[in-house]
């Protein structure tokens, strides 16, 4: 018979305000299926590597300018942590800029308590999440775009990554050119050919030539 991981969703907190992440904290413990492991002002603080948590709740305006590299940082501890960021911006740039950086989820802190107690739940556990009323612009401009996809949804790193590939440069290359570990630098390719919609490097490469990245 097929075992359900009944277990609760380990869940850490960034949030830069103690009394905004209390608040969050004591919210989502009230949920018998989320363990919150503790709140932190940044990341790079928070001592991920013992608490191994499912899932980072991050505040976007801890992480305004540095969010990519800092999750770049976490996965290679964690290569399977999801994030859900919580952001004050309702719009679709903002909420894009998150999922090339890497993020999950993407939910506006207007949200009702039980909403955002799903949405962590749901991140965690695998599924992706973004708020439906800025959902429905993102899919609206990608079908404008009759299936081409924006160049600005490539992250810095990953239209590197990209030149790379298109050189036809191996993993093990690109790691060291860029200084990062091969893990990095496979999940970062994981993350190209979702953005891309591929499933090859060829693909990949192609991609890259059309847009002129290579």
């Amino acid at each position: 018979m097929l075992q359900i991981d009944s277990r609760p969703q380990r869940v850490v907190v960034i949030e830069a305000q103690a009394l905004f992440a209390k608040a969050l904290c004591h919210l989502l413990s009230t949920d018998d299926e989320i363990e919150v492991l503790g709140d932190y002002r940044n990341i790079t603080v928070a001592p991920l590597a013992n608490l191994r948590p499912n899932l980072l709740l991050v505040d976007m305006e801890s992480h305004a300018y540095d969010l990519a590299e800092s999750l770049t940082r976490c996965r290679e501890t964690l290569p399977q942590l999801r994030v859900c960021v919580l952001s004050s911006h309702l719009n679709a740039e903002a909420m894009q800029r998150c999922l090339n950086a890497g993020a999950d989820g993407y939910v506006v802190s207007d949200i009702s308590p039980n909403e955002l107690k799903q949405a962590v739940k749901a991140v965690a556990s695998g599924s992706s999440y973004v708020d439906p009323r800025i959902a429905g612009g993102v899919l609206r401009r990608r079908s404008a775009m009759n299936g081409r996809v924006d160049i600005n949804e490539l992250s810095a790193r990953e239209t590197q990554i990209i030149r790379y590939i298109a050189r036809g440069l191996s993993n093990k290359e690109i790691s060291s050119e860029l200084y990062l570990s091969e893990r990095t630098v496979k999940n970062h390719i994981s993350r190209i050919f979702s953005k891309l919609n591929v499933s090859a490097r060829t693909q990949a490469a192609v991609y890259a030539i059309k847009s002129g990245l290579a």
